[in-house]
């Protein structure tokens, strides 16, 4: 059973910088994409980055990607998500979600493709 736990939460100041972990373990494969994902109260979850350690392409959604940089540390299976810039609409619960999918570049945006999620990181922007 893949596992994955989030960590890095927190409050910031708006402009602020932080960094979330996603630790991943359990899977079998190592052909695996990890998305980060964010859901603010009363809004749809939204897809934000993914990382393919198929090809290790990154992808990132366009309200994020001059702010948010994924990376990857395949020897100990951690994707981070370092956000910058931060303002309060970047106020959420931050997910990290695991998909065995090896070409995800026409789907990573979308929730349904990911097989197992972490419990979720509050992420909160003051103004």
């Amino acid at each position: 059973e893949v596992r994955l736990v989030e960590s890095g939460g927190g409050l910031v100041q708006a402009g602020g910088s932080l960094t979330l972990s996603c630790a991943v373990s359990g899977f079998t494969f190592a052909n695996y994409a990890i998305g980060w994902f964010r859901q603010a109260p009363g809004k749809e979850r939204e897809g934000l980055s993914c990382f393919s350690r198929n090809d290790y392409s990154t992808y990132y959604a366009d309200s994020v990607k001059d702010r948010f940089t994924i990376s990857s540390d395949n020897a100990k299976n951690i994707v981070y998500l370092q956000m910058k810039s931060l303002k309060p609409e970047d106020t959420a619960v931050y997910y990290c979600a695991y998909t065995s999918l090896v070409t995800v570049k026409e789907i990573w945006s979308s929730a349904n493709w990911y097989e197992s999620w972490g419990q979720g990181t509050q992420v909160t922007v003051s103004s």
